[in-house]
């Protein structure tokens, strides 16, 4: 049997017929933004970048603006003069985007850009508006903390549980969307209870999201890891939240 091999950047370029918004929120991330960008120009699928800095302090807001001062046409950078939380930068980028496809990359190392042609696949095939990808299906990744991983877990199964799903890893950065399936939800989410609003939103909408493998290397906390075990409490309120209230 022969095994099946994800598409190339090149040729999923070919076959393109949605253009795609890269939404990248910044904070404090001075050592690997800049190799982040470059990462994602280099697979030569993103029409839009957009880069927000949430209020950054460590010197990130300087290589912001001199890479917009390069004028890069594709390129955009957007600020918030204080820090608000990574939903409040990914609702700014999603407000900003105009592409078909609005596709969340963090600004750091954890996720890698060669994957986006795994995700963009199924929209482009019209298999499903909302594709996230999943750490938990099988693709290469580094050893994660046990303790973040069971807390992934239990907040993956409430989701499941309460929106009738059967999502793998809800937790992911690697969300993308059809435009108009998020272009007018209303996000109230600021931290990282972004990932279960907008996910129990959509499945609320009677859409089925659809998973599919990617790899992950996952940082250490001295590396710059900012989610903490308090987020989880947060998230799985914001998820029974949003069940019954609309």
């Amino acid at each position: 049997m022969l095994k099946q091999t994800p598409p190339t950047s090149q040729s999923m370029d070919t076959a393109r017929t949605l253009t795609l918004t890269v939404v990248i929120p910044c904070y404090n991330e001075v050592n690997t933004v800049e190799k982040v960008l470059a990462r994602v120009e280099a697979v030569g699928l993103a029409d839009e970048i957009i880069l927000v800095d949430d209020g950054s302090t460590d010197g990130t807001t300087d290589i912001l603006k001199r890479l917009e001062a390069e004028n890069r046409p594709h390129v955009r950078v957007l600020y918030h003069e204080k820090n608000k939380g990574k939903g409040a930068a990914l609702v700014t980028g999603f407000a900003a985007a105009s592409c078909d496809i609005f596709l969340i990359q963090d600004a750091d190392f954890e996720y890698d850009p060669r994957d986006y042609p795994i995700l963009l696949k199924p929209m482009e095939e019209g298999i499903s508006p909302v594709v996230y990808g999943s750490r938990f299906l099988g693709g290469p990744r580094k050893a994660m903390n046990f303790w973040n991983m069971v807390a992934n877990k239990i907040l993956t199964l409430a989701t499941n549980i309460l929106y009738n799903a059967i999502l793998s890893d809800m937790e992911t950065c690697y969300k993308a969307f059809r435009a108009e399936v998020v272009r007018d939800l209303v996000i109230r989410a600021r931290g990282f209870e972004f990932e279960p609003e907008i996910t129990a939103k959509v499945l609320k909408q009677g859409i089925r999201i659809y998973e599919v493998p990617i790899s992950y290397n996952g940082r250490e906390w001295h590396e710059g890891k900012k989610i903490k075990w308090t987020d989880a409490p947060i998230a799985l309120w914001t998820l029974v939240k949003y069940r019954f209230v609309n």
